[in-house]
């Protein structure tokens, strides 16, 4: 029966919205129920669910649980219909002794949201125990001269019921001698005493039989009863007399053993050995009393035996006998009464009752990770219990319903940063001095997915010769994730896209577990320069997070291609020059190509330019040089090893009038075609240069700036070449036809030229080279070179030492090359 049921269905109703709302507000509720003890299984005791606000068919979704403190499972729910009933008997005295108040807390937990509700069962008392009497029978010795009105202490039933059902009247069979008298002694103590109504006469009836019934005041009446077995005895009429009949006595639990009591001291109005006094305790005292007390039989000191312990016992009722030595003992009887004060001397306990552990990384503050219970059997202050743990820690305790504190999360944890916390949780109460104790609670933090993986650098850049062999290793890309398990294990995957017209795929491939990467096929310097392409790091959470790294992939020349020549020459007859126009794939020094006779002694008049290419003579030409030469040209790169490529020349010789005729009217008929081409691509020529040599003064004055020293000086011819992948496009070279026959030879002349790039704005020494498409499609990325500090005719070239400090970006594959075979004659061609 629920303790909040009013008379009125409406107002019933109306009280139990208030608590549920209260209830919801706070997160926390109290409900109480009463059933009487000796309830059997299955014994309604409410309907709990309907009671806390909670819908029947969510209890198993939301984890119903109920959790009894400290005790035995009494009680549980049905879950189908929320009530709560009794699951084993109950008994209030094992339960709870002679407490007034008698329940047991029960913790009810859900969750989605959590919530605890707090809920006190009390047990109420019945009358199922009857009355009982230290003994079934008692033996009682009385002199016959003992006056009317003389009364005999008897030994009281004890009840071990509570309120009216622990309240006993007590009757005594009928007879004419003897009338029984209940005297209450005080608030704690009343018994039945023996009055003589009638003066005994031992010769008449020497032994009295008498029966003694204790009732109880409970529904339905218990009873208890002792047979009285009283020897009437002859002459010592005098009983010892304690000077008071009660004996009140306060000692405190610590009292050390040996300690002294109290003495007692009682009197005998008889003679001789009639008035010899021997104190003892009463023969049916109980054995925590003989356990804990001793009496001197001569002296009447009662000192401590054992230990006093207020959690065991807090009174003691002790009858002590005082009998004189008569022939016909007489005994006086007294009570002490010794009430055991408390001190604090119990420390508190600590108890985890209900743990959610681990704690996601990603709880949200206020998170429930353990409910803990605190308790002090001391009293008072000294039971008293406050709870704390260490600061600076993301939990904090908050207090729920009585001795009991819920551990919640304070603030987001990370478990990258403390994987899990050891918690000690102390419990002090309010003694003096105070007592503690303490509980170390380890909560783990448990991993959730929300650490993308990194690698350690954003780009990667590789320099692969090309011709690689397929399935050849490039390099390795690694990637870490702080998280644990699944979440840490990382796969690597290409971020597919189009190179040219065929897919990224083709060309590399990624181990999914190693970060490998390798070379699915032969790569191409002259089809591909430069390879850029993202590798993608992915975890195995759920969601996975991934991480992207750029690679930047630099193919480099390889010497695999052979000059090849094509050769342009002049109508046979016709005193037209012959130039040999050679190309070369690769680049750099590759495609640097030389030109010479295969056979020096059979060239006569002739000779061929080293890098031009151009066919020359040496000196006038005479009649005895023959009408015709042939000449076998052999290319050369500047490759390791070198590759080459022959041509053969064939040169018709005519007379001179035709040569200068063909010199300054070729054919067409126009106005000197041939000297108007010449002199506009030597005015271009010259102009080009002049603007670089600007350039180059200028930058050699920034450089004479003070700062970090340049190391240059002269030294063998050395191709310096301009590019960011390591070598140039393909070499351009400037041909012009030359007249064989009478005027001056023109000076070779043989320029390579890539894109020239731009000097910066801020002074820098550094040159920018944009962005261009080459012939697979491909972007060569800008790159920045140091450029050449000066220029100088007379075949001499100049470069920038790949180990000076004042280039620190500069390698071998960027350079940038402008070669002059002698100075520039303006008034030439």
């Amino acid at each position: 029966m629920a303790v909040f049921r009013r008379d009125s269905l409406v107002t019933r109703q109306l009280l139990r919205l208030v608590l549920l709302h209260t209830a919801w507000e706070v997160g926390s509720a109290q409900v109480r129920y009463s059933v009487p003890e000796e309830s059997k299984h299955g014994t309604f005791v409410g309907r709990l669910a309907q009671d806390l606000g909670l819908e029947v068919a969510e209890l198993v979704s939301r984890m119903f649980r109920m959790v009894s403190s400290g005790r035995r499972d009494y009680f549980e729910v049905n879950l189908r219909n929320g009530v709560l009933f009794v699951n084993s008997q109950l008994d209030r005295e094992e339960l709870c002794g002679q407490s007034p108040l008698c329940a047991i807390d029960l913790e009810v937990i859900v969750d989605k949201p959590l919530r605890i509700f707090h809920v006190d069962v009390e047990i109420q008392d019945i009358n199922d125990n009857a009355p009982v009497f230290p003994v079934n029978e008692l033996n009682l010795f009385i002199s016959e001269s003992r006056l009317p009105g003389s009364c005999f202490p008897l030994d009281g039933a004890s009840d071990a019921d509570i309120g009216r059902s622990s309240q006993l009247t007590y009757k005594l069979s009928s007879n004419e001698f003897f009338t029984l008298d209940v005297q209450k002694k005080n608030d704690k103590s009343k018994s039945p005493e023996l009055v003589l109504r009638k003066s005994l006469d031992r010769e008449e009836i020497p032994l009295h039989n008498l029966l003694l019934t204790a009732t109880d005041w409970g529904k339905p009446e218990l009873t208890g009863t002792v047979q009285l077995v009283i020897t009437v005895l002859d002459v010592n009429d005098n009983v010892p007399v304690f000077s008071q009949s009660v004996y009140e006595v306060s000692l405190t639990e610590n009292t050390t053993v040996g300690e002294l009591v109290i003495k007692l001291n009682a009197t005998d109005l008889d003679e001789g050995i009639n008035k010899d006094i021997a104190y003892s305790f009463n023969t049916l005292i109980v054995p925590e009393v003989k356990d804990t007390f001793r009496i001197d039989s001569h002296t009447g000191e009662i000192r401590i035996k054992g230990e006093l312990d207020f959690e065991g016992t807090k009174l003691y009722e002790i009858q002590v006998r005082a009998t004189d030595e008569g022939h016909a003992p007489m005994v006086g009887h007294c009570k002490i009464l010794i009430e055991v004060l408390d001190v604090n001397d119990n420390a508190p306990e600590l108890s985890v009752t209900s743990l959610s552990l681990p704690v996601p990384e990603d709880a949200p503050p206020g998170t429930v990770v353990a409910l803990i219970g605190v308790s002090d059997r001391d009293s008072g202050d000294n039971g008293r219990v406050t709870c704390s743990i260490p600061p600076d820690l993301p939990f904090r305790l908050v207090s729920t319903f009585k001795n009991y504190h819920s551990l919640v999360l304070a603030e987001a944890v990370d478990r990258e940063r403390v994987s899990e916390y050891k918690i000690v949780v102390t419990a002090r109460d309010e003694g003096a001095p105070s007592l503690s104790a303490s509980s170390s609670i380890l909560v783990a933090i448990s991993d959730v997915n929300d650490n993308a993986p990194a690698f350690p650098q954003p780009v990667y850049t590789v320099f692969v010769k090309e011709n690689n062999p397929p399935g050849a290793h490039l390099l390795t890309v690694s990637a870490s994730d702080p998280d644990l398990r699944e979440n840490a294990f990382v796969s690597y995957s290409v971020v597919e896209r189009s190179v040219g017209e065929q897919p990224l795929s083709s060309y590399i491939s990624v181990h999914s577990e190693s970060g490998h990467i390798y070379a699915l096929q032969p790569l191409d310097y002259e089809e591909l320069q430069v390879l850029q392409f993202q590798v993608s790091a992915r975890d195995a959470g759920l969601p996975s997070l991934c991480g992207n790294v750029t690679v930047q992939l630099f193919v480099l020349d390889a010497n695999d291609n052979a000059p090849a020549v094509s050769p342009a020459g002049s109508v046979r007859g016709s005193p037209g020059p012959e130039l040999i126009r050679a190309m070369d794939a690769d680049s750099g020094y590759n495609a640097w190509l030389r030109y010479e006779v295969q056979e020096p002694g059979a060239a006569g008049p002739f000779q061929v330019g080293v890098y031009s290419g151009e066919i020359s003579t040496t000196r006038a030409l005479e009649e005895a040089d023959g009408p015709s030469q042939r000449l076998v040209i052999l290319v050369k790169d500047h490759g390791e090893p070198s590759l080459s490529a022959t041509a053969t020349v064939g040169l018709s010789l005519v007379e001179s009038p035709q040569a200068v005729k063909w010199d300054s009217r070729p054919r067409g008929g126009s106005e000197g075609p041939l000297v108007d081409m010449n002199v506009s691509l030597m005015i271009a020529i010259c102009s080009v240069s002049g603007l670089f040599v600007l350039v180059i003064v200028v930058y050699v004055g920034l450089r004479c700036r003070p700062g970090p020293e340049v190391m240059c000086g002269p030294g063998k011819a050395t191709v310096v070449c301009a590019s960011e992948v390591g070598s140039w496009s393909y070499s351009q070279r400037q041909s012009r036809n030359l007249c064989v026959g009478e005027g001056t030879a023109k000076n070779d002349l043989m320029v390579f030229s890539p894109n020239f790039p731009n000097s910066t704005a801020n002074g820098k020494k550094e040159i920018q080279q944009t962005l261009t498409p080459n012939s697979s499609g491909q972007h060569v990325k800008s790159l920045r070179a140091e450029y050449m500090n000066a220029l100088q005719p007379s075949m001499s070239l100049y470069r920038v030492t790949p180990g000076d400090p004042s280039v620190p970006a500069l390698s071998l594959r960027n350079v940038c090359l402008v070669l002059l075979s002698s100075p520039l004659d303006h008034t030439s061609s």
